[in-house]
């Protein structure tokens, strides 16, 4: 997997600043045709907000948009995406619930000469995507991994060891997303490129011997699942008298889980408390960091990449060229599928301010501060 620099961060986060001009210049008239958003589930607060972003830069360009959850079942999404077509949608934006289930309606909209974008999701095993709008995957990976190294005192938070710091050995346990979603799959990758070679030393101990993906799967990342795995592994593991120190957890809602089976076990917040990496800086746990249960969380806003999805619709449907910043990385099984990817963000206590209130996607207040 390449390694991208901080230049190619920045320069995403210019060419969004672009889209994001182009996507509301263009009225909203509301003449612009019909385009349909298929999103996975409102048990998100993450989707919710997707949803209604995407909706609002489209609007604001002049369309129609039809906007559809499908509360995490695939049939339903399949039948919300052929509604979508049968009602004249002139493009589509796809969260999808599970990447490789779309084979036959993605068909259909080839057919009716409809274009595709994936939406943060890639869909696999299907010739028709036309683009892939999402974040640096694999650097969220990275990401959450150094989270858990600066909140052991080992490094910094862009990974860089630090003066002083201990020696270990640190118990850990990994917690993986769904396998239905690629992006899983980046997530892990990223972590393990970080986390692997303290493991291979000895500086971080994987008591519970669960390392690869599949044992540390989440199923549609459901936070009660994840819950139930870490009351497990805590069992089999560590009822010794044993502690874990820390957390990979690949996104807020499992976190919120994983602290709730640390603190039903009689862990106490505090300065011990085990370190809890998380993503999507969802606000209960943006509270929970500041509460001191989670040590971080991976900012990816959300409001960038709706206009990004817009601008590549609209582009699209204009007759322009969408632009992307990456035409290597995200092979679908068929196809490589020419992408957009924007930069994320680290986020610990002593950063809620400046990457998330100052920016205005959190308020003060929402945040409890």
């Amino acid at each position: 997997m390449k390694k991208r620099t901080l230049l190619s961060i920045v320069a995403a986060g210019a060419m969004t600043l672009g889209l994001g001009a182009c996507a509301a210049d263009a009225g909203g008239d509301g003449d612009g045709g019909l385009i349909g958003v298929a999103m996975p589930t409102r048990s998100s607060e993450r989707w919710i907000a997707d949803g209604n972003a995407v909706q609002a830069e489209l609007e604001a360009a002049g369309y129609r948009v039809d906007l559809q959850y499908a509360e995490d079942d695939i049939p339903t999404q399949v039948s919300q995406i052929e509604n979508m077509i049968t009602q004249g949608a002139e493009a589509l934006i796809i969260a999808s619930i599970d990447g490789t289930t779309l084979t036959q309606v993605l068909q259909d909209a080839a057919d009716a000469g409809i274009p595709v974008i994936a939406y943060d999701r890639l869909i696999r095993d299907s010739e028709n995507v036309d683009y892939y709008a999402t974040f640096d995957n694999f650097l969220v990976g990275q990401q959450q991994a150094r989270t858990l190294l600066h909140g052991l005192g080992l490094t910094d938070l862009d990974g860089n060891p630090v003066d002083g710091a201990p020696e270990g050995p640190f118990n850990i346990e990994l917690f993986a997303g769904s396998l239905d979603d690629n992006n899983a799959f980046f997530f892990w990758d990223g972590a393990m490129d970080v986390l692997q070679p303290l493991i291979d030393d000895g500086t971080l101990v994987v008591r519970s011997g669960q390392t690869s993906i599949e044992q540390a799967a989440t199923l549609r990342w459901d936070g009660q699942v994840a819950q139930s795995r870490m009351e497990n592994l805590l069992t089999a593991n560590y009822s010794d008298g044993t502690t874990v120190d820390a957390v990979l957890s690949p996104y807020d809602g499992l976190s919120r889980g994983i602290i709730s089976a640390l603190t039903d076990a009689g862990y106490t917040v505090g300065s011990d408390f085990p370190i809890i990496s998380g993503q999507d800086a969802e606000l209960d746990s943006v509270r929970a960091i500041l509460a001191g249960e989670q040590h971080a969380t991976i900012f990816k806003d959300t409001r960038e990449l709706a206009k990004v999805a817009a601008g590549m619709a609209q582009a699209l449907l204009e007759g322009g060229e969408p632009q992307i910043n990456d035409t290597e990385t995200y092979d679908n099984g068929v196809k490589i599928v020419p992408s957009f990817l924007l930069g994320p963000v680290p986020v610990i206590a002593d950063n809620v301010q400046s990457a998330l209130i100052d920016t205005g996607y959190w308020t003060a207040e929402d945040v409890g501060l």
